[in-house]
């Protein structure tokens, strides 16, 4: 096996790696407050959300993936540059993964895999190969980075927003009914759990077929940026199996320690976060799922009441969110430092 092929492989491993964690992380956040408002078992809620969640990327197009692998050009680099560039950018995602995962934070996958694609792209090709979209914005057109950074960090906001929305309409709705309505709420979370390990897999799993996509066009193995059906299923076979995983520790961050969750709070969550990501998979941004649910389940505590919400629990998981970014451009920096010395002695 030659060199070019071995690091085609070891991408694909690596992508594999990152899906795995990307899944075991956002499926504790999906399974949460169902576990926590004892309205699912840990296995019923798990199963449902990892089938979901394969299905999704299967029905869905590929606008996700379109738009990660596309705002860093390799076309031009040497090849070992563009191989090293791509294995780094991973190596930066999963480093953070399972740090936070240690640490029991909710962390977005996504934020540190745009990080590690930004920080491995200026240290590798330099500033003017990343399309930050700054232009197109200009002209009315999110593009690039900035349609990136636009659905990895208005998504949050969104989610805050529409949580305590469909939290009012829920009290509203509901006011005059009685604990006799609980099993429709129960029968609800099924459906709703379901919508949300969909649009999961629809969103999330297209940012690994990206990073194989761009690996393969690196390597002239394809003629033009694209995602062949095997790179599709692997990715969605790596992130489901992730899922099925879960995340203990994370499950009991946003399950118990933000306030007492209860089946309301639980089925509120996953619509608001479902309706967040159907939206941005629509227009081809890429979310993180783990921000979108964390932050629609503090909008439903506000909503509710506010003082009941651990706010600063809340900060250190926003903490974490802040600096996601910049540490993941680090770790891309210097892994691909370090691959790149690495692969010029076997050059």
């Amino acid at each position: 096996m030659d060199l070019t092929t071995l690091l085609i492989v070891l991408t694909v491993v690596s992508v594999f790696v990152f899906d795995f964690t990307n899944g075991f992380h956002d499926s504790a956040d999906m399974v949460a407050t169902a576990i926590a408002s004892h309205a699912m078992t840990a296995k019923s809620a798990i199963m449902l959300v990892s089938f979901f969640t394969f299905l999704g990327p299967l029905v869905v197009g590929l606008a996700v993936a379109d738009t990660v692998g596309t705002f860093v050009n390799i076309s031009h680099a040497p090849l070992r540059d563009a191989q090293a560039l791509t294995i780094a950018a991973l190596m930066a995602a999963v480093t953070y993964n399972l740090i936070t995962w240690k640490f029991g934070l909710p962390s977005s996958s996504s934020n540190s895999l745009a990080g590690g694609l930004v920080g491995a792209g200026l240290f590798v090709v330099g500033a003017d190969q990343i399309n930050w979209g700054v232009t197109a914005l200009e002209h009315g057109e999110l593009t690039g980075v900035m349609r990136v950074v636009t659905g990895l960090f208005a998504s949050p906001f969104l989610g805050f927003i529409i949580g305590f929305i469909v939290m009012k309409l829920i009290f509203f709705i509901f006011k005059h009914f009685t604990v006799k309505i609980r099993p429709l709420f129960i029968i609800s979370q099924y459906f709703s759990i379901s919508w949300l390990g969909f649009s999961h897999g629809a969103n999330d799993a297209q940012k690994g077929m990206a990073i194989i996509g761009m690996i393969l066009f690196a390597s002239h193995q394809t003629e033009t940026f694209s995602i062949p059906s095997w790179v599709i299923l692997m990715c969605t076979s790596a992130i489901t199996l992730g899922t099925m995983f879960g995340g203990w520790s994370i499950i009991k961050t946003l399950g118990f320690e933000l306030y007492h969750i209860k089946l309301i709070h639980s089925v509120a969550n996953q619509i608001g976060a479902a309706v967040v990501n159907t939206l941005a998979t629509a227009i081809g941004a890429p979310t993180s799922t783990t921000q979108v649910v964390t932050a629609t389940l503090l909008g439903n505590g506000a909503a509710e009441k506010p003082s009941h919400v651990a706010w600063k629990r809340a900060g250190e998981i926003i903490l974490g969110w802040l600096v996601n970014v910049p540490i993941s451009m680090f770790f891309g920096a210097l892994y691909s430092y370090i691959l790149i010395k690495i692969l010029g002695v076997f050059s």
